[in-house]
Order: C-alpha cells, then sequence, then structure tokens
C-alpha cells in the first residue's frame, strides 16, 4: 500500500478540497469526516500525512497518538488555532505542521467568525431566541423580551487582531462605544479607545468579546478577578476558545448574578462529552443566561471554502514541492 494521505474532517460540502487532495501524487487519500481514535489508529503503518480541523475532532493529535505513526511527515490544520496538536512532540519528531496561522492574506478574506460574534451580541441584547421559544409556545407578548439598544451600550473587545478589528468596526458602525484591551497592538481608529488593564474594561463596559487566541497566557483569562469588575448585567460573548474563560468562576458569577449572560461558540474540553459540560449543564437550568451555538462561528460555505482549499494547497505544495499549486 503506498503512503496515506488522511482526511479526518468533513470535506465533502466544498467544492475542491478533495479533488485538491486527491491529486497529490505518489500518495493515496482517504478521508474519514468523522474519524474515530481507533479508526485513525488502523492506519499507523501507512499514514504520511494528516488533514484536519479542530470543530469535528473527538480527540487530540496528543503524543501517545502520534508516536504510533513512524511514518507521519506532516499535519495540516485548515484553522489558525493549534491546541488540537501536541506541536512539541511534532517538533521533537520533525513533523511538519501546516496551519492557517500566518497565512495573512487567506485569513483576511475570513470574516465568519467576528460575524457570529456580532450575531451573539444582536441575538443576547434583544433577546431573539427566547422570544422565539415564546412565540412557538403560542404566546405574542413583547414585555418579557424588552432588550437593549446598541448605540447607546459600552462594548468592550479583548484583542485587538483580525477578528477583533473587525467586530470593533461592527459595532462602531452602529453607534456604540468601543474600548479596547489588547498589550500587543495599538489601536488607531479615531473613535475607538484602548484601556491598559482588562480589569479597567470590565468595569465601563456592558458586553465584553473575546478575541484572542488560546495559549498558557490566556488560558483562565478571563476569572473570579476580573469578573468581580463587571457590571451585574455584564453581557460575555466567547467565540474564541472555551479555556480562556475558568468556567467555574463564569458559572458562580452568573449563578450570583442573574441579569448577566454568556453568549459562546466555544466550552472547554469540547473534545470530552458535552453532556458533562459545566456550561451546558447550568444552560438548560437556566436557559435565559445563556446562547450556546456548536462551535460554528467560522464554519461559513464562504468561510470554509477560503480556508480548506488554501490550506490543501498549502499541503499539497510540502507533499509535491516540485508542482506548481
Amino acid at each position: 500500500m503506498s503512503s496515506l494521505i488522511l482526511s479526518i474532517t468533513p470535506t465533502s460540502h466544498l467544492s475542491s478540497v478533495d479533488s485538491i487532495l486527491e491529486s497529490i501524487e505518489h500518495y493515496d487519500y482517504r478521508s474519514y469526516p468523522l474519524c474515530t481514535r481507533s479508526e485513525l489508529l488502523s492506519h499507523s503503518n501507512h499514514l504520511a500525512a494528516i488533514f484536519t480541523n479542530p470543530n469535528k475532532s473527538t480527540f487530540r493529535l496528543d503524543s501517545s497518538l502520534l508516536s504510533a505513526f513512524p511514518l507521519l511527515k506532516v499535519i495540516c490544520t485548515a484553522s489558525t488555532g493549534l491546541n488540537h496538536i501536541d506541536l512539541d512532540y511534532c517538533f521533537k519528531n520533525e513533523i511538519k505542521v501546516i496551519s492557517l496561522t500566518e497565512e495573512r492574506l487567506t485569513i483576511n478574506k475570513i470574516t465568519s467568525t467576528a460575524e457570529h460574534a456580532f450575531a451573539l451580541l444582536m441575538s443576547s441584547i434583544r433577546r431573539i431566541p427566547n422570544s422565539f421559544s415564546s412565540v412557538l409556545s403560542g404566546s405574542w407578548d413583547y414585555e418579557p423580551f424588552i432588550g437593549r439598544q446598541l448605540k447607546e451600550l459600552t462594548i468592550g473587545v479583548v484583542g485587538y487582531g483580525r477578528l477583533g478589528t473587525l467586530f470593533s468596526h461592527y459595532c462602531d458602525a452602529f453607534g456604540a462605544k468601543v474600548f479596547v484591551y489588547d498589550p500587543y497592538s495599538n489601536v488607531p481608529h479615531p473613535r475607538i479607545s484602548q484601556l491598559p488593564h482588562i480589569h479597567q474594561l470590565f468595569e465601563v463596559s456592558d458586553v465584553v468579546s473575546l478575541h484572542i487566541h488560546f495559549s498558557e497566557s490566556t488560558e483562565g483569562l478571563i476569572d473570579k478577578k476580573a469578573l468581580s469588575c463587571a457590571k451585574d448585567d455584564i453581557l460575555l460573548i466567547n467565540t474564541s476558545r472555551g479555556g480562556i474563560v475558568n468556567e467555574v468562576d463564569l458559572l458562580n458569577f452568573l449563578s450570583s448574578h442573574p441579569r448577566a449572560k454568556y453568549a459562546t461558540d466555544v466550552i472547554a474540553d469540547e473534545m470530552d462529552s458535552i453532556s458533562s459540560s459545566p456550561v451546558i449543564l447550568q444552560a438548560r437550568a437556566n436557559p435565559d443566561q445563556f446562547i450556546i451555538t456548536p462551535h460554528c462561528a467560522g464554519m461559513t460555505l464562504e468561510g470554509q471554502n477560503i480556508a480548506f482549499t488554501h490550506a490543501a494547497f498549502l499541503l499539497k505544495s510540502f507533499l509535491n514541492p516540485s508542482v506548481r499549486t
């Protein structure tokens, strides 16, 4: 059997990804869109390349798994986030990791996640999911669903990279007052102010939206200390990674502040059973304080086509360096 490229993420709905991966010379290509750990291990003697994305992964590409693949050359992920891959193991064992993290020209075309954060904002302050459920139950009463007007709110944005910048500009276009906390970036926008400390951001903001990468320095960044500075009716939006929020501290805060809300596209430990997620369990008990979507912020047809197609070309260029793609 030839060396194998295995896709472990859904690609059949995208226009050209499978055809690009199938065209890589000297390799066989197979697609397992809902691949399990045991299925991946069944190819241990032939696997040369993995094509993936974290959103549908049910397991992490960690050292205990990767050590079973003696021929593995490269992992290609159609994402900017890399916390689903054991980077230390890959570096030590000369396994190339290809991602979109530094592919600026490509990822600047993708606005999906920032748009989803804005959708969570509007859905929350106008109580759209709750009011729709009320109508389906037979009611037609606006009074329980009186919302807020974005133009009169103060929006705090954590992270002024690509997505934080887009989200900030969306809010500014609607007339909201916008503050940013980002110790690594300057904010040149004439109407958007920058604050030197995240606690100051929480003190002034009606809404705080997270737009930062998950790392050792950002893990649990939103904790009891930060939340202690928040307004009683704060709306926290998270389209970054679940681990950026200390979920125990957040749930305690929500329990003692019934007007506060959490609108999130991510939870901690998504690769574990979501049925045991404390965030989802508390949301079931008190749905008025939550909107939760299944890590779909970046999953638009347009965004996926841009990201996955470019990642597939990067993988082809690595495996067939003499072939112009």
